[in-house]
């Protein structure tokens, strides 16, 4: 199955903010859209930062003290720069990016950097939905039953709650990682058990001779 992109699993129907949308009206955008982030963007729909809820609280907290000022604009709160994704990328790079940088939303751009939708954890989630039987056929038609040179045992595929157990023993050692790791990127995949053995350990070894073994 080919990869989803962003653009995939986007949301299109934005709930943004301009710079100079005030404190209140950004909590009514939040609080009737039912959202718990929007993007800042100019007049011509380039992104200039991200609002989320915890903006908010932290503005909201400021007032208390004696600095920094009381922030009284979507432009004075947001966090900035955006981290944004373009819709070609995938979810598992986006999903990567999401982890790395610690947001919950990334705004997706076009090539002149305008927004076009938003992607949420939960959109990028949407993936995980795919049928355990659906993983299963695919591990073992195109990464199992695609390998080099045929499997000394039959390698036995079962996927739980998208847990992908594989059992048996391949020809090679080297083509266990390669195995377990193209199962491991599959969209829908969240785990690989590796029971895999090998017949012929082809790591490590003098060209033109080989060891035999099972691990």
């Amino acid at each position: 199955m080919p990869s989803h992109t962003v653009g995939e699993v986007m949301t299109r129907d934005v709930v943004q903010a301009g710079p100079t949308t005030p404190f209140k009206e950004v909590v009514r955008l939040l609080d009737h859209h039912r959202v718990s982030g929007l993007p800042v963007v100019d007049a011509d729909d380039k992104v200039l930062g991200v609002l989320s809820g915890s903006d908010l609280v932290r503005a909201q907290a400021y007032r208390e003290g004696s600095a920094p000022p009381l922030a009284v604009s979507a432009e004075d709160m947001m966090s900035s720069p955006a981290v944004t994704v373009h819709p070609e990328q995938s979810v598992a790079d986006a999903a990567r990016l999401m982890e790395r940088r610690g947001v919950e939303r990334l705004p997706v751009v076009d090539e002149a950097d305008r927004l076009i939708g938003i992607a949420t954890r939960r959109d990028l989630l949407r993936v995980f939905l795919r049928a355990d039987e659906d993983i299963r056929r695919e591990v073992a038609a195109e990464i199992v039953g695609g390998a080099e040179g045929e499997p000394s045992d039959p390698v036995l595929v079962s996927v739980r709650d998208g847990v992908v157990t594989l059992e048996g023993r391949v020809e090679l050692r080297s083509r266990v990682p390669e195995i377990v790791h193209a199962a491991w990127h599959l969209e829908g995949v969240v785990g690989v058990v590796n029971g895999l053995g090998f017949r012929i350990d082809d790591c490590a070894i003098p060209a033109g001779s080989a060891r035999t073994g099972s691990s």
